[in-house]
């Protein structure tokens, strides 16, 4: 009886966990009871983190010389002509041209962020989307994150890094004071855009 008691008392813990997924609603959408529960359809939710940097430099040197001499000579003038007297001509030129040109791009983005899956390719790819967006004292700051996902990148913490995102598109803008307060004003833009 006591033992009837005990297996009873075991069976109920071993289907405990089974009980709690199925009552918090995610029964099925993992393989197995005890792996992690990781985005795989569309509608579930995915952590990417961001980890951007990225680096561009171009430099360009143009030099060139170039110079030319000339020089005429003549005598006195022959016959009536001879009161006129010696000329002569010396001409040089020079030219010399020394251009450089040199543009260095860096940034780098560092975020946290969930994105929803919105469709699923006939391979298993998942297709996700997202964005979030930050308001601090009036400035609005948004991280929007597009792309393709292969479920085999997930890990078990149902995340995933920004740089095995295919056809990753990340765009981060800012709204408001400080972004208005970097900007160059009207006049300089002008003759930026002129020049």
């Amino acid at each position: 009886m006591r033992m009837r008691r005990i297996l009873i008392y075991l069976g109920l813990m071993l289907l405990l966990p089974f009980a709690l997924k199925v009552k918090g609603g995610d029964f099925g959408q993992s393989q197995s009871l005890f792996t992690d529960i990781k985005a795989n359809q569309v509608g579930d939710v995915l952590t990417v983190i961001i980890s951007e940097q990225s680096r561009g430099s171009n430099q360009i040197q143009t030099k060139t010389t170039k110079s030319s001499k000339h020089d005429v000579k003549g005598g006195p003038g022959i016959g009536t002509l001879n009161f006129l007297p010696l000329f002569g001509v010396n001409g040089e030129t020079k030219s010399t041209h020394d251009g450089k040109g040199q543009n260095i791009r860096n940034g780098s983005l560092s975020a946290k962020m969930s994105v929803t899956v919105i469709a699923i390719r006939d391979n298993g790819d998942l297709v996700i989307q997202g964005s979030r967006i930050i308001v601090i004292s009036g400035d609005k700051e948004t991280i929007s994150l597009s792309g393709v996902v292969r479920q085999r990148d997930v890990s078990p913490g149902n995340t995933i890094d920004s740089y095995l995102i295919a056809d990753a598109e990340i765009s981060y803008t800012g709204k408001g004071a400080a972004s208005a307060g970097s900007r160059p004003g009207f006049i300089t833009r002008f003759f930026n855009w002129l020049f």
